[in-house]
């Protein structure tokens, strides 16, 4: 398995997608929901800049049920993003309590449950898995309670996968740097 991370606009799509052309079929795993106009055009650029013949699966939860029928050691998965997942899985556990009556306890026992399924699903597949994530910890304490929490969430998924990664790559101003 191999993590790709970085800030916004940093390029880490791009590298994660050159990992991903080496490989003769390739899996993409979009985790995105498309909730407005805004995400719509995100999401259609990321479609037009994939080449047409690599394979796309919009999902963000139960990930075991795409990558375990990928069994092709000449093919790679490439999931995009984990910090999408991470805010859908919040979502989807809180319903529709209002933010500030969130349970952040229960809420990142779902996101590591998810997390759980995707390494063992990383871990018993013969492709190669590609994790694209947002680097989180390295800006400012966020003012508001839910972006504080979900920084602390998404930045300790972040580590668990990094320690279960066989190479970890910090992309910056579009330049990978292989860290592990």
């Amino acid at each position: 398995m191999k993590l790709v991370t970085g800030g916004a606009r940093s390029g880490k799509s791009c590298h994660a997608e050159r990992l991903a052309a080496n490989f003769d079929r390739v899996l993409y795993i979009a985790t995105s929901k498309i909730f407005d106009d805004e995400m719509a055009t995100r999401v259609q650029h990321h479609r037009d800049s994939r080449p047409s013949h690599w394979r796309t699966v919009e999902q963000y939860r139960e990930l075991n049920t795409v990558i375990n029928e990928q069994n092709d050691a000449q093919g790679a998965v490439l999931l995009e993003c984990i910090t999408t997942l991470i805010t859908n899985v919040m979502y989807d556990v809180a319903g529709r309590l209002p933010e500030d009556d969130w349970d952040f306890v229960e809420i990142e026992q779902g996101v590591n449950q998810q997390i759980d399924i995707l390494l063992a699903a990383c871990a018993a597949s013969p492709s190669e898995v590609i994790l694209v994530t947002n680097e989180v910890g390295m800006g400012i304490v966020p003012e508001n309670r839910l972006a504080r929490h979900f920084r602390d969430i998404a930045g300790r998924v972040n580590q668990r996968l990094a320690q279960s990664a066989d190479e970890v790559w910090l992309v910056v101003s579009g330049i990978g740097v292989k860290i592990k």
